[in-house]
Parts: structure tokens; sequence; C-alpha cells
């Protein structure tokens, strides 16, 4: 592949105008374009982790975000291309195959939802509940199965697999279901089985968990209303606060860098040009599949793809790309046709989570790479 350049200075500037914009104090990118050996990265960052710059650190490729939703592809669904893998679980396994026949006894509408319904978001279950306000009341080592009983006791919205809506709820139980399998806590599973091989622990992580200690930089999260403080270096969802700070659907922190590193492998493996020992990579392109149902789903099995018209990756991205976004103002794109990675890493949500102007941002930052790089059409 011939080496491509373009002027990061661009990027730069529109980065700044995002912080003087207020779409986020600070934010930092990735670009990784090619494949394997002949890949080139350029990691780009400006403002600061929060509004009050003196009392505030730059930002740059060592700053930890929390990753929010990112957690659910790079976490709960690689754990799960391990476990399916290893032969210890299906795509078609049921709820009632899979762990708690006797919790859903008077839980018939879910006693057929498979792993993929619960990947693809066409479960029925609804996109989010506020559970935290009764765990809360529950013992630290109790409240697991309690939300899973919480979680199964919730009426679903819609037939299994007449929609596709996206659900915190069916990642947490997707999560339980990797523990279960696994016999191992989440942060246990992502930390062995998944980022050791690429070295990634330093990069990705979840601090609830123990995680890389020392002086790490944290990008500062909202000010949370339950918790009545900012949070810093601790999640922001308050159910994955609740369960500790490790969860399917969120949870995992982590670098710029790291989150690139990881994409562009998994780009590798999708292409055929690189191996891990728990992913095999025929696995890994079934999972970026967009799934065919419901029709008009844009979900493949736990990562989106772009949405014509209306996607976060902009206007270029070919439409076998796949992504996720974080609600704290995190996301990635990888694009296999271009072999091109963006990663955009930001605290939006700081201090306030109402503050909702990177959905513009988003697709103008992608634009410009794709542009830059002279990779239109």
């Amino acid at each position: 592949m011939q080496k491509k350049s373009f002027e990061i200075n661009k990027l730069s500037t529109l980065l700044a105008q995002g912080v003087k914009n207020a779409v986020f104090p600070g934010a930092a990118a990735a670009i990784l374009l090619g494949s394997g050996e002949k890949r080139e990265q350029w990691l780009v960052s400006e403002g600061f982790c929060s509004y009050r710059q003196k009392e505030s650190k730059k930002v740059d490729e060592k700053t930890i975000y929390d990753l929010a939703s990112l957690t659910k592809p790079l976490v709960t669904v690689l754990a799960l291309v391990a476990l399916v893998g290893a032969g210890k679980i299906r795509l078609d396994s049921t709820l009632a195959e899979i762990l708690w026949s006797k919790e859903l006894n008077n839980a018939a509408d879910k006693q057929n939802i498979t792993l993929a319904d619960l990947l693809a978001h066409r479960a029925g279950f609804a996109a989010h509940r506020p559970f935290f306000k009764e765990l809360s009341a529950i013992a630290g080592s109790d409240r697991r199965t309690a939300l899973k009983k919480l979680i199964l006791a919730e009426p679903l919205i819609y037939p299994v697999g007449s929609r596709a809506l996206y659900s915190d709820l069916g990642f947490i139980l997707a999560g339980m279901i990797a523990e279960q399998v696994s016999g191992m806590s989440l942060d246990q599973l992502a930390r062995e089985r998944l980022f050791q091989p690429w070295r990634l622990t330093e990069e990705l992580f979840y601090p609830a968990a123990g995680g890389p200690s020392g002086r790490r930089v944290y990008a500062p999260g909202e000010y949370c209303q339950w918790r009545q403080r900012v949070l810093g270096g601790e999640v922001g969802d308050e159910n994955c606060a609740a369960l500790g700070g490790v969860a399917g659907h969120a949870g995992l922190f982590g670098t710029s860098k790291g989150v690139a590193t990881l994409a562009g492998r998994l780009l590798d493996l999708w292409l055929g040009k690189t191996s891990h020992p728990a992913l095999d990579p025929a696995l890994v392109a079934t999972f970026l599949s967009r799934q065919e149902k419901p029709a008009g789903t844009t979900w493949a099995l736990g990562f989106d793809t772009p949405t014509p018209g209306a996607s976060s990756s902009g206007r270029y991205f070919s439409p076998t790309s796949v992504g996720h976004l974080g609600f704290s103002g995190t996301s990635f794109w990888i694009d296999p046709q271009k072999e091109l990675v963006v990663v955009l890493l930001s605290n939006r949500v700081h201090p306030s989570r109402y503050n909702e102007k990177i959905k513009k941002f988003r697709p103008l930052f992608h634009d410009a790479v794709v542009e830059a790089l002279g990779l239109v059409g």
C-alpha cells in the first residue's frame, strides 16, 4: 500500500475549535491507516482535562477516559467471541439453555432469547432502567444477583427479533453470561484473555477492579447527581457503578492509543493479517457482519455499522465499516475497505451530561480525516 500523509494540524485545528465551542474541554484522537506492518499512525490531542485550565492538565495520548459503552464491543463481545470459539457457548444458545432456567420460570417470554439476540439488540429489552436506585439498598456482594433478577423481571417492550433497540439491559446480561460461562470476572477475562496477548493491559482496563495505578491522568467525568460529586477515575454509568464498576455495558477505561491499537488489531484479524490466541479470525468476521434481522437493522453482533446519511462516522466510511459510541463522548470506527481506524475520545459529559454538541462534531471530524487523507469515494 502506498504511504499516505496529511496535515495533522488540520485535525488539531478542528479539535481546538471543538474546545472553543465547548463541545468538550479536551479530546484525544488516533488515526490508523493501512494494515499489518504497513500501517501508519497519527495521534492528535487538544485542550485540557477540564475547563478550569489552570487547575487541569493538558490532554495527550496518555490521558485516560471513561470509555462508557465502548466496553460493549471491546470487552463483552470479544469475550464472547473467545467463548464461542472455544465451544463453551453458541450464538444460538438461549437464556434457558445457558443459565437461568429456574429464574426464568416466571419469565416465559425470555426463555428463547438467544445470545445473538442480546448482542444484536433485538431481544426485546428496554434501552435503560435506573436499577441503581434499588441496588443502593442491597449489600454490594448481592447486587449482581439482584440486578440479574430485576432485568429478567422486566417486561419486554417488543417481541423478540421484531425490531432492534439499543439496550444496556441486554448487554448487562451478556456480560453476566460471559462471567458464568468462563468462571472469571469480566475484568479478569478482559485482562488475561483479551488484552494481555496484545500487551494492552496498561492502556485498557477496569480501574474499579484494581487496574493500573500510579500517576495516571484521568479526564474527569460529570457531576453525578446520585453520588453528589464530580467523577474522577470512576465510571459514570450509575448501574455499572452500583455493581462495583465492572459490567458488560460499561466500566472500561483507556487511552486513545490503546483503543486505536486494539481496533487496529481487530482490523488485522478481520483481514487475516494477524492472530490472537483466543480470537478466531473467521468468527471475528462473523461478529463484525451486519445482521439480516430484523429488516433494516444497522447492528452487527455488538458493533454498529453506518446508518446511511446519519452516521457519526460521517459521509465517507464504507457500509461494511463497524464502530461504536460511548455516552461519555468516546467513539471508534473501523473501515476494512479503506483500512482506516479513527478513534475520538473526550469527556463531553464534564461537567454535565446534558452537553450534546458532540453529536454534530463527530461526523465533521470523521469527514475531515477522510478528506485530509484523500480517501473520499
